[in-house]
C-alpha cells in the first residue's frame, strides 16, 4: 500500500500510462490488472476437485449460511448503509460529499460487497484453524455463483442509486476477470491430471504457483494504490467517511454468519472461516471492475480501495473474536461435535 502511494505520487505519468493500457478502447479493461487477477484466481481453481464437493453438500448447513450472507445480505446491506451514510448523512445533510461523487462512492461500495472474498479466505481459514477442504469448497461455489450473480446484482443495486453502468462493459468485466481464470484453471486441472498424473500435479505443478500468486497479490495492491494516490492523499476525509459503512457492514455480516452457524450447530472449524468469508470481499476484483466501469482514478474505484484499507485489520479482529469465543460457541453443539 505504501509502495503504491509512493509510486503514484513520485511517478504520476508512469501510473497514468499503466492505467491507459486497455485491451481496447471499447473494452475499458486494464491489461496489467487483468493479468494479475488471472494469476491470483487461476492457481486457486487448479486446487479445486469439483468431484469432491459432494462431501460439502452432505453437510450443507455451513455452506448455506455462507451463501445466504454473501448473496442475500451483504450486497443489499452495503447498498442500504451506503445510502444512509454516504448519500444522505455525509452528503445531503452535512454536505461533506458532493451528490454526484456520493453516488459514485455508493456504486463502488456495492461493487465491493457483491464480490465475495477468494484469495485471502485461505489465509483467514489457516489463522483460525478452519477446515481447509470445506473452506476451499465454499470459495469454489461462491466463485461459480459469482459468474452468474455478480453482474445482475451490481446492475440492480447501482441502478437504484441513479448511477448508469454500461451493461456491455460490466459483462466484459465478468468474462475477463472471473470466467476466463475460472475456466482456465478447471480445464488445466482436468487436462494435466490426465496427462501427467496426480503426483506430478500435486508435488511439482501446484507448488510452482505459490510465489506467483503472492507476487500477483502484492503487485495488484501496489498498482491500485498507485492509481488512487492523489485521491487518498487529497480526499483523506472521504476515505475516513467511506470506512464507516464498510466497518459496520463487515462486523454486522461476520456476527450474523457466526451467530447463524452456532444456531444451526455447525462445527466451529467451519463456522469461523464461514464468518470471515461472509464478511470479507474480493477487493482486487472489485477494484478491477470499478476501474473498468468508471476509470482508475474514479471515486468508485477509491471506495473499493478503502475496502482494502479496512479489511485486513478488521478481519484479524473478527478472527481473534472467533478464536476467543470457541468454548462459548461449542457449548451449543452436540457432544459428538
Amino acid at each position: 500500500m505504501l509502495l503504491g502511494l509512493t509510486f503514484g505520487k513520485l511517478a504520476p505519468d508512469a501510473v497514468r500510462l499503466i492505467g491507459e493500457c486497455d485491451f481496447g478502447r471499447a473494452s475499458h479493461v486494464n491489461i496489467p490488472i487483468a493479468v494479475l487477477i488471472w494469476l491470483m484466481i487461476y492457481p486457486m481453481m487448479l486446487k479445486i476437485d469439483f468431484g469432491g464437493l459432494k462431501g460439502v453438500f452432505a453437510k450443507p448447513k455451513g455452506l448455506l449460511v455462507t451463501l445466504f450472507v454473501n448473496w442475500l445480505v451483504k450486497p443489499f446491506s452495503m447498498a442500504l448503509l451506503g445510502w444512509i451514510f454516504i448519500s444522505t448523512l455525509f452528503g445531503r445533510i452535512f454536505g461533506w460529499i458532493p451528490p454526484e461523487t456520493a453516488g459514485n462512492y455508493v456504486a463502488g461500495l456495492i461493487i465491493l460487497a457483491a464480490a465475495p472474498c477468494t484469495a485471502m479466505v485461505f489465509v483467514w481459514s489457516y489463522l483460525t484453524d478452519g477446515d481447509g477442504p470445506y473452506t476451499l469448497a465454499q470459495v469454489a461455489i461462491n466463485d461459480l455463483i459469482m459468474v452468474f450473480a455478480f453482474a445482475p446484482i451490481v446492475m440492480l443495486l447501482v441502478g437504484v442509486t441513479g448511477v448508469h453502468i454500461p451493461a456491455q462493459v460490466l459483462l466484459t468485466s465478468v468474462v475477463v476477470f472471473i470466467v476466463i481464470p475460472l475456466l482456465g484453471g478447471w480445464l488445466s486441472r482436468v487436462w494435466l491430471l490426465r496427462v501427467k498424473g496426480a503426483e506430478w500435479f500435486d508435488q511439482r505443478f501446484l507448488p510452482a504457483f505459490r510465489p506467483v500468486t503472492i507476487m500477483a497479490l502484492l503487485a495488484t495492491l501496489t498498482l491500485i494504490f498507485a492509481f488512487q494516490a492523489d485521491n487518498i492523499t487529497s480526499h483523506w476525509l472521504h476515505v475516513v467517511l467511506l470506512a464507516v459503512p464498510i466497518l459496520l457492514q463487515v462486523y454486522f455480516n461476520s456476527a450474523l454468519a457466526y451467530g447463524l452457524m452456532r444456531f444451526f450447530r455447525v462445527r466451529h472449524d467451519v463456522a469461523t472461516p464461514g464468518a470471515l468469508i461472509g464478511a470479507s470481499n474480493f477487493f482486487e476484483l472489485a477494484v478491477a471492475v470499478a476501474i473498468t466501469l468508471f476509470g482508475p482514478t474514479s471515486p468508485a474505484a477509491l471506495a473499493a480501495v478503502v475496502g482494502v484499507l479496512v479489511e485486513v485489520p478488521v478481519m484479524l479482529s473478527v478472527g481473534t473474536v472467533c478464536i476467543r469465543t470457541r468454548d462459548w460457541y461449542q457449548r451449543a453443539l452436540p457432544a459428538q461435535s
